[in-house]
This record gives structure tokens, C-alpha cells and sequence, in this order.
């Protein structure tokens, strides 16, 4: 049997596609049996951890260059997250400064068969660029317009 013939024309040349505003990272997971606590609902230190990592991976997407946790202020629990609930975060870096970049993270508690959703939990954390000598290192300016998107 004859080989099929190749197609002898190189194929269609990529067309790029825009980055998305590389400050604001969304992340979805499902709360199982073994992030809850005794309560059957999301343990706090659970949401931490995600919000965290969410921030880590805004900042890191920003500036693109190793970041690292600084500090993290204005934390609220609004609403318990039973398990079950889809979570999803959305991490938006919110303010620049020379070295250092504010992350808002909202979490937000989806049931997983109905369209109910609410904003449960909400944190701000500041991570601060790194250099390859692990010193701080100067960041982009955030544009107006990106900070209240």
C-alpha cells in the first residue's frame, strides 16, 4: 500500500494572542474531606494557604521575577465554606511600590449543582520582588487604569 502523501506547504503561521492583564490570576478548587475541619468547613489556615498561592502567582505573573510573602493585613472570614463548595480565587495586584506589589485576593464559595455563589473570604497580602541574589529588586508601575479593574 502506497504511503500517504505529505502536504508539502509549511502550516498556517500562529497568530499571537493577547495576554491577558498579567496582574489578576483566577483559581479554582473543590473543597474536599481533607482541607475541612471539624466542622465540615474549609479550615482557615486551608483558605490562607490558597489565597496565599494565589497571590504568589499574581505577583510572580506581574513582575515576572521571584517574589516572596512580606506581609499580609486585613484578613476577613465572611462565610463558612462547607465541603463540597468550589472555591475560586481571584488575585489581583491592586498597587506597586519600588519593590514590593499589593495583592487583593477574594475568595469566593460556589455550590457545586446550583448557581449560589458569595464572596467568603478576602485578604491582602504584599510580596516583594527578588533578584537572582535573592535582594529586592524594582517592579513595574501599575497603570491607573489596571489598579481598578
Amino acid at each position: 500500500m502506497p504511503d500517504a502523501a505529505l502536504p508539502t506547504s509549511a502550516p498556517p503561521a500562529l497568530t499571537p494572542h493577547l495576554r491577558p492583564f498579567t496582574g489578576e490570576t483566577r483559581v479554582t478548587h473543590a473543597v474536599f474531606p481533607g482541607h475541612t475541619n471539624h466542622h465540615g468547613t474549609l479550615f482557615g489556615g486551608e483558605a490562607l494557604s490558597l489565597m496565599d498561592s494565589a497571590a504568589f502567582i499574581a505577583a510572580t505573573r506581574y513582575c515576572r521575577r521571584k517574589v516572596v510573602t512580606r506581609h499580609l493585613d486585613a484578613m476577613e472570614f465572611r462565610h463558612p465554606i462547607p465541603q463540597g463548595s468550589l472555591v475560586e480565587l481571584v488575585a489581583r495586584v491592586v498597587r506597586t511600590g519600588r519593590t514590593s506589589m499589593t495583592v487583593l485576593v477574594e475568595l469566593f464559595r460556589e455550590a457545586l449543582y446550583t448557581d449560589e455563589r458569595e464572596l467568603a473570604c478576602t485578604g491582602t497580602f504584599t510580596l516583594v520582588a527578588l533578584d537572582d541574589q535573592g535582594q529586592p529588586v524594582a517592579v513595574p508601575a501599575l497603570e491607573p487604569r489596571a489598579a481598578g479593574r
